[in-house]
């Protein structure tokens, strides 16, 4: 267990340290002792500024932020993208289109140039130690220790389970409206939606496409006035279970029923729910939302001092030019924190010294 500054000021009587030099004030010596101490723990522990878990838009964006703010900073990916099988970007100014790889390549270009260090390991653990420093800890049993902590893991879509919707995920089944809408307007397009309600997204599909149908795969859990809304939109309600999906070079060309049937298709949006990429923010007991989301402030911080996310991972609108600017946020929060907390040391060296005289 590591020396704690409190333990190191009971073991000195800085009456007694001034006795054999009275030179010596009590805001030096007081401050001397805090960063002898912080730089022991840097030392010993190789202490961070910041760690930050997830290496999509939000933690590269939070790691240029500090980087540029000179921070020491160790930035973990794991490489496993939320967007890993989309055929490009879209609502991201300067950047449609852009395939999520070419994307994330430009963004480890730029993180070189300002010293961020990215460590492409699996953090599974996450803790606090009895100095109040992070602790995270990687798959291998390594760990590495910081001030502040980002976690910014994102989510992890749930595909249904139907044959097909896993090879043409991307390129003809989607979960964003607004991020592929565009691409497949006036075509024939497919709601899927068995397990949660799709009826919203059915009627926000009408927007890029007069053919919507609503396909549940054997449930009908429609309420009469969902049922009224989808009526009155001209968005049939198909129920019938389905076998599969098929298409050719990852175009969508047909949906297959249990009962023999088929249906033309030329792309299909679901509603089946995700999943945090990791439960490191709520193992540390951050408040999660209703819809399985982080709580965080305006700052992006969580009820948990010194810890940070952003991206997916913390909000519920999951567009990559959100991720990035709650990044960016979260850099700058955890930045004036750093900055308060060295302004707060000195403050109180200070009122030690006055104190004493």
């Amino acid at each position: 267990m590591f020396t704690t500054l409190a333990s190191i000021l009971q073991s000195f009587n800085l009456s007694i340290i001034q006795s054999f030099n009275p030179s010596i004030s009590t805001t030096s010596l007081v401050w001397n002792l805090q960063t002898t101490h912080v730089r022991y723990l840097n030392k010993v522990m190789e202490l961070q500024d910041v760690i930050i878990i997830g290496g999509g838009p939000a933690g590269l964006n939070g790691a240029v932020v500090l980087g540029r703010c000179l921070r020491k900073v160790l930035l973990f990916d794991t490489e496993k993208y939320r967007n890993r099988d989309s055929h490009g970007m879209h609502n991201y100014l300067t950047r449609d289109h852009i395939l999520p790889t070419d994307f994330i390549q430009v963004c480890h270009d730029e993180l070189k140039k300002y010293g961020v260090v990215r460590i492409t390991k699996k953090i599974t653990e996450a803790k606090k130690n009895s100095d109040g420093y992070f602790v995270a800890i990687d798959d291998d049993g390594k760990e590495y220790y910081s001030k502040k902590l980002l976690v910014a893991t994102g989510l992890t879509d749930n595909l249904p389970t139907v044959p097909g919707f896993r090879e043409l995920y991307g390129t003809s089944v989607f979960h964003c409206p607004y991020c592929d809408g565009w691409e497949v307007k006036g075509k024939k397009i497919g709601i899927y939606a068995r397990n949660k309600e799709g009826w919203e997204l059915a009627l926000a599909l009408k927007n890029w496409s007069k053919n919507v149908v609503y396909y549940t795969d054997g449930k009908y859990n429609i309420r009469p006035f969902q049922k009224d809304q989808l009526k009155a939109n001209d968005i049939p309600v198909n129920s019938v279970p389905i076998a599969r999906i098929e298409g050719e070079e990852g175009l969508l060309k047909k949906i297959v029923f249990k009962d023999g049937t088929e249906e033309a298709c030329d792309a299909i949006f679901f509603v089946n729910g995700f999943t945090q990429q990791c439960n490191l923010a709520e193992a540390f007991g951050c408040e999660m939302s209703k819809k399985g989301v982080v709580k965080a402030n305006k700052f992006q911080q969580t009820n948990i001092p010194g810890l940070y996310v952003a991206g997916d991972v913390a909000r519920d609108m999951h567009f990559v030019v959100v991720a990035a600017a709650e990044g960016a946020k979260a850099g700058v929060s955890i930045n004036k924190e750093l900055q308060k907390e060295i302004t707060d040391r000195k403050a109180l060296a200070k009122a030690t010294d006055d104190m004493f005289e």
